[in-house]
């Protein structure tokens, strides 16, 4: 797709803004590589490709197994994902559907078997916060491809 808008360019305050949720999220007991994981798979859900360049070149940067990202919308049928990562996957999957405009109390249940209240904030703040990337990539237009690792590095 062809860029419409540089958002960096000319929404730079309101990107800021959305920056200051990734710095947040930077200092969260929930591991980089799972939230990764996380935007991941709710840009493939949402179509965005310059997210999913981005997240597959900073996950495979830090050692995610290629195997796991080549199959990841297929995790529910795939021996290796962990019991964590498939309620956050399975999570971010209903937060990001919304289905009958609730995430089901089975979803919810299985989470808090492996995060903390403060974790499931984060986590829905990290969904939230992919899901309004991908939005403003797709109508905007992004530079697929031209990602750099670490260019939006919030630490």
């Amino acid at each position: 797709m062809e860029q419409r808008i540089n958002v960096m360019e000319k929404g730079l305050k309101a990107m800021n803004a959305m920056a200051a949720l990734g710095k947040h999220l930077s200092k969260s007991a929930v591991e980089f590589s799972l939230r990764e994981l996380l935007y991941f798979r709710v840009s493939q859900i949402n179509g965005c490709g310059f997210c999913l360049d981005m997240h597959s070149k900073e996950l495979i940067a830090t050692g995610e197994n290629a195997q796991r990202l080549f199959v990841l919308e297929a995790w529910r049928e795939a021996p290796f994902y962990t019991e964590r990562e498939q309620a956050a996957l399975a999570f971010a999957e209903e937060l990001t559907h919304l289905s009958n405009n609730q995430v089901s109390d089975a979803v919810f249940s299985k989470l808090k078997e492996h995060f903390n209240d403060t974790d499931i904030i984060d986590l829905t703040l990290a969904i939230c916060t992919i899901n309004s990337y991908n939005r403003i990539n797709i109508a905007l237009g992004a530079p697929v491809g031209t990602y750099q690792l670490g260019q939006f590095n919030h630490n």
